[in-house]
């Protein structure tokens, strides 16, 4: 068995809406560990995504830190780096797709605003984890991982990617205040750079590809 703490405290990128995220490695089912709390992986399964070249495997390789194992060995480290990443364009493209099905969804039905918000936070982060991981020299798995771009990051108003990032607290934690009609739409005022901004990085994605 082996535990791993991942994420923003092994960044050193700690906010008040960050929580600790923990990775347990075991051989089967072990009741010790609450799926609520605990990612939890077969050590079959942490291999493929290895092989695979799987973004959840760089992030593993890149921001974990061993916190117990019982055979005192690091079990990730002995993997070595993960296969290189070669699925950029396709993950980009889906995580793009995310945006425009959450969008739509929104814009048919306000009373999922909360869940669709959330979904399109969730599609801009992951987006922009998969470009910098498959197209340059600086990956980032980070919450806000969407502004750490440079030239590339998002731009939208601060307000509008407060509201989508408290709609995706909202619905992986549930704590904080709903969103109201009022607020989500600042949030969809931006949807169109939103779109012309993963627009930009899908064809990056090509173009490195291209390379």
């Amino acid at each position: 068995m082996h535990i791993y703490a991942f994420g923003s405290v092994c960044r050193g990128d700690v906010s008040p809406n960050s929580d600790i995220d923990l990775l347990a490695i075991t051989d089967g089912h072990d009741p010790r560990f609450d799926p609520d709390s605990y990612s939890i992986y077969s050590y079959k399964r942490i291999s493929e995504l290895w092989h695979e070249g799987n973004p959840f495997a760089w992030h593993l390789a890149l921001e974990s830190k061993l916190l117990f194992a019982s055979d005192k060995n690091d079990y990730l480290k002995s993997l070595g780096d993960p296969a290189p990443y070669t699925n950029c364009v396709s993950d980009c493209e889906k995580f793009y797709s995310l945006f425009r099905d959450a969008r739509t969804s929104l814009a048919n039905n306000p009373a999922s605003r909360v869940f669709d918000l959330s979904t399109i936070f969730l599609s801009l982060r992951n987006i922009a984890s998969c470009f910098s991981l498959g197209a340059t020299e600086t990956p980032t798995f980070a919450r806000n991982s969407a502004t750490r771009l440079e030239a590339l990051s998002i731009n939208i108003s601060s307000s509008a990617y407060q509201v989508l990032e408290r709609a995706r607290i909202l619905c992986t934690r549930g704590y904080g205040n709903s969103i109201s009609i009022a607020e989500a739409s600042i949030a969809i005022q931006e949807f169109d750079e939103i779109d012309r901004w993963m627009d930009r990085l899908v064809k990056g994605a090509k173009s490195h590809e291209r390379i």
